[in-house]
């Protein structure tokens, strides 16, 4: 697998990428939600959010990304699928983590920008996701081309 010299390739990761970003958009949306609906604290709400995500960018990769994946069950590839975006939760919790007050503390020096409701912690909060989410999408490509998705040429 050679991103830089094979366009099928090149063309499945952008593709993952695009799904990726819809999923971006199911993660931080549900983190949203659930942090401000549920009053889920967001080390919490960020791992629900993951899980969602990873729901909606199974579904999108199987039927868009690899449509040419079809030779393995869909349990099976379920199952891989989820196990590597756990190895992703792992890797990706303490990013966030470590950098969501670093993030908040940054932004409360901006104060004197009109914020409105978006706050100092939000965007922290936000950023910090956001670094972690590109972090993963990498492992999370490239682990499940080579063993969720190896039946594809």
């Amino acid at each position: 697998m050679n991103l830089i010299k094979d366009t099928k390739e090149r063309e499945r990761f952008l593709k993952f990428a695009v799904v990726g970003a819809f999923g971006a958009v199911v993660d931080f949306g549900s983190l949203n939600l659930l942090m401000s609906l549920l009053k889920l604290q967001p080390d919490w709400a960020q791992a629900v959010s993951f899980t969602l995500a990873i729901i909606s960018n199974f579904i999108w990769n199987r039927l868009w990304t690899y449509p040419d994946s079809r030779s393995k069950p869909i349990s099976s590839q379920l199952v891989s699928f989820f196990l590597v975006n756990l190895v992703g939760l792992l890797i990706r919790t303490p990013i966030f983590i470590t950098l969501r007050v670093p993030f908040s503390k940054l932004f409360e020096r901006f104060s004197f920008i009109p914020l409105g409701i978006i706050t100092a912690d939000w965007l922290g909060i936000t950023f910090a996701l956001g670094v972690a989410v590109v972090v993963v999408m990498f492992w999370n490509f490239f682990i499940n081309r080579v063993w969720t998705y190896n039946d594809v040429d």
